[in-house]
């Protein structure tokens, strides 16, 4: 018995490996065989050829690989492709396409100097996409936690809370400053 294999990768030991999923990427139907271990990054890396989904810890812990999955941002690192099957998924590319304007969140990390090497940001921005996307403002609590997830070795943070609080008072409305 043969054993099913995509174009260009090595057949695998039992047949049951592969699996046909079928997911909506960035309004866009896509369906495609993939392996049981196939990881959702190296499957929109790869792939789909969306590398603005960046590859950085590999362990869930930098937060450079976040995409929105059905509106809620996870880790593609940590993820599956086949559990990805019948979602909804957004990258950063997804956020802005065919010349449209920037997005509040795109534009806020832009004029608050929110990246500097950039390699961190594909994931923030959707993480801020999320949190400017539910149905009241998180609290600042909310906000904090969310952003503790993401690591960025080169601007210490200021100007990416900057862009938050931005994004989300462009969203909501100013908050007043807390101390």
């Amino acid at each position: 018995m043969s054993t099913p294999t995509a174009p260009g990768l090595p057949p695998l030991s039992e047949p049951t490996a592969w699996h046909t999923i079928s997911l909506t990427v960035n309004g866009e139907p896509v369906t495609a065989q993939v392996e049981s271990r196939l990881l959702l990054s190296d499957f929109l890396r790869t792939r789909l050829g969306l590398t603005g989904t960046h590859t950085g810890c590999e362990h869930g812990v930098c937060g450079a690989c976040t995409v929105l999955l059905d509106d809620a941002p996870v880790r593609t690192c940590l993820t599956l492709a086949v559990q990805a099957a019948g979602t909804e998924l957004r990258t950063v590319e997804g956020l802005t396409q065919d010349g449209r304007p920037l997005t509040p969140v795109q534009r806020a990390f832009h004029e608050q100097h929110g990246m500097q090497c950039g390699f961190c940001t594909p994931g923030y921005v959707m993480t801020c996409t999320a949190l400017t996307e539910r149905a009241g403002r998180p609290d600042d609590d909310t906000v904090a936690d969310e952003l503790s997830g993401h690591l960025c070795r080169c601007t210490g943070y200021q100007n990416i809370r900057a862009a938050v609080r931005q994004a989300l008072d462009e969203r909501y409305g100013q908050q007043e400053e807390t101390s």
